[in-house]
């Protein structure tokens, strides 16, 4: 049995398979899941788990070269793109109808309860060397 870092075995496998390049789609609840990736369904409650604590929790074990979220963010949810600021300074933004189209490319969905809007990022993995 693990003792620290994800515990969810589901979501571990799924981390475990990503390779360079693949997407993750952190999500919140009201985000449409397309058909296509693996999903990870973590949602319990309207804002259990949080997108902040979902994001930090995959952060511990991804290399990520790169986010994207949606451009709406900012005005919407200024704590999610605080959030998001502070994790990616060189965060990408679109319009949501894109980030939309973009995450059926996504290998992984990983849904919070998050319960604000336009807590949604999609991450581009990196290598560790």
């Amino acid at each position: 049995m693990k003792k620290a870092g994800i515990l969810n075995r589901h979501l571990s496998g799924a981390l475990a398979e990503l390779g360079h390049g693949d997407g993750v789609l952190v999500c919140d609840a009201g985000m449409p899941i397309p058909d296509g990736p693996r999903v990870v369904d973590l949602a319990f409650r309207a804002g259990v788990p949080s997108f902040a604590e979902v994001l930090d929790g995959l952060l511990t074990e991804l290399v990520v070269e790169g986010a994207m979220a949606a451009e709406e963010i900012r005005h919407a949810n200024p704590a999610a793109s605080s959030v998001l600021s502070a994790h990616f300074p060189d965060l990408g933004l679109v319009p949501h109808k894109r980030l939309k189209e973009l995450s059926g490319g996504a290998r992984l969905v990983v849904r919070t309860g998050e319960a604000r809007p336009y807590a949604n990022v999609l991450l581009r993995c990196g290598v560790f060397f």
